[in-house]
């Protein structure tokens, strides 16, 4: 039971690192990514549909992204959609056949504001993590009728010790993507 509870707070909570880690690769540095337009959504034939799913993303130089979509009558939609998304800060060229797209080198001040997006977005995912804590203390602490008390404190120091395991990862990806969006 209390293996059960433990296990399941261990996952989901490698599961908000994930996501951490995630939000984390969707902040711009100065080189190009694809993960940059991971979640840009274009209206295609009325639904929206994720760019990954309608062209090719390829990074032939380091600040220049080629989108080449696998249905030319999409390039105007795809155009449009990475228009709308602001916080790219991208400006995309369509010469009929595939989109363009130039990275523009970030300042100094962008970096530092970068950083605080990116510092927001790791306290969001501790957050998360010390949430998932709590409820399985909760649910350690429902067992209490059922199993020892010797038992319970040992799930809940073992709990300690996953929730220090996945904060330290998120502090670690976090440090990581801070170094390289300072990286000049």
């Amino acid at each position: 039971m209390i293996a059960d509870v433990l296990s399941e707070a261990s996952e989901r909570m490698g599961k908000s690192v994930d996501a951490a880690k995630e939000d984390f690769s969707e902040v711009r540095t100065g080189r190009a990514n694809p993960a940059l337009f991971a979640r840009v959504l274009v209206d295609y034939y009325g639904s929206p549909t994720p760019l990954q799913q309608l062209a090719s993303l390829q990074v032939p130089e380091a600040r220049v992204i080629l989108i080449q979509p696998f249905d030319k009558t999409a390039l105007k939609e795809i155009e449009k959609a990475i228009v709308a998304r602001a916080d790219l800060g991208v400006t995309p060229n369509n010469d009929g056949n595939i989109i363009r797209i130039v990275m523009p080198e970030l300042t100094q001040e962008r970096r530092k504001d970068y950083v605080k997006v990116v510092r927001g977005k790791a306290e969001e995912a501790r957050v998360s993590v010390r949430n998932i804590r709590r409820h399985a203390k909760d649910d350690l602490d429902a067992l209490k009728d059922s199993v020892g008390e010797d038992e319970i404190a040992r799930g809940e120091k073992e709990l300690d010790g996953l929730t220090k395991k996945h904060v330290d990862q998120i502090d670690e990806a976090l440090s990581r993507k801070e170094a390289e969006l300072l990286e000049v």
